[in-house]
């Protein structure tokens, strides 16, 4: 098996192939990965992995297969082939007297723990306020007690800069400041990797910026692991150790952001680029 690298290793055709770094351990893998919805192949034989603490920002234009990497994560999707492990554990499957089959639901459940997601759209419970919104799946899933649940939410609460809103209702708050709250829901199940879906696609322009400071906050003072998706080239070049670019469900290039954004090498790269920086 290949070391750890920064830079997530990938393979792309093998003109774009390039050599990698030394650096953490392994925390995501996929292995062959073939994602296919009907006959259109989504992704193809993907091969990447994440170093621990690392940060690797997704690009590429729509349908090239980037939500799909995270939602396999999250296990909304199954792979229809290849494997996908998280710190060392298979996601979907089990090993059985030295054979993988697919995984029992108690085998996800545990290694989907490792995973926190924050999604385009807040998903926040509308019936209950900003404080409960963070520690409802820490008391149910983890098994917290409650007094360590609310003083934990407290914390990231404060850290999302909403202390003053821990009674609200999430009617009663902006887009922003309920996007704030999910990404203080998801860091409280403390998960090792943290997911980004385009989480400021469903926000009015004036407010993006706020939740990008918090990711960025996020990013620069903890040791979380992220694979984030996002059309925001500004907080990809600040936060990201690498950036991958997809295309039609595959990696065509990858590299840390001052390459990829000053100097891709992949014409596709720099076409996509073109459009949106």
């Amino acid at each position: 098996m290949p070391s750890p690298a920064d830079t997530p290793q990938t393979n792309p055709d093998p003109e774009t192939r390039e050599t990698t770094r030394a650096g953490g351990s392994e925390l995501v893998r996929f292995d062959n990965v073939t994602k296919r919805f009907g006959d259109m192949t989504v992704l193809d034989r993907l091969d990447f992995h994440v170093a621990t603490g690392k940060h690797v920002t997704l690009i590429g234009p729509s349908g090239s297969g980037k939500t799909t990497i995270l939602r396999l994560l999250m296990t909304l999707l199954t792979p229809d082939e290849g494997t996908i492990t998280v710190d060392g554990a298979y996601l979907n499957h089990e090993e059985r007297d030295g054979t993988l089959v697919k995984a029992g639901e108690k085998h996800v459940r545990e290694v989907r723990k490792k995973i926190g997601m924050v999604f385009q759209q807040f998903n926040l419970f509308p019936n209950m306020k900003v404080l409960r919104n963070v520690t409802e799946a820490p008391v149910h899933v983890l098994g917290l007690p409650k007094d360590e649940a609310v003083e934990r939410a407290k914390g990231l609460i404060e850290l999302v800069g909403l202390s003053d809103h821990l009674d609200k209702y999430p009617s009663q708050l902006s887009g922003g400041q309920q996007q704030r709250v999910a990404i203080a829901r998801a860091l409280a199940m403390r998960p090792q990797v943290l997911l980004l879906d385009e989480v400021t696609s469903a926000l009015d322009p004036e407010l993006v910026a706020g939740v990008l400071d918090v990711l960025r906050d996020i990013a620069h003072t903890t040791d979380i692991t992220m694979l984030c998706v996002t059309h925001e080239m500004s907080f990809a070049r600040d936060i990201s150790d690498a950036v991958l670019m997809f295309d039609q469900g595959r990696i065509v290039e990858s590299g840390p952001p001052d390459k990829m954004f000053s100097e891709p090498e992949h014409e596709r790269t720099r076409e996509f680029l073109s459009t949106v920086l």
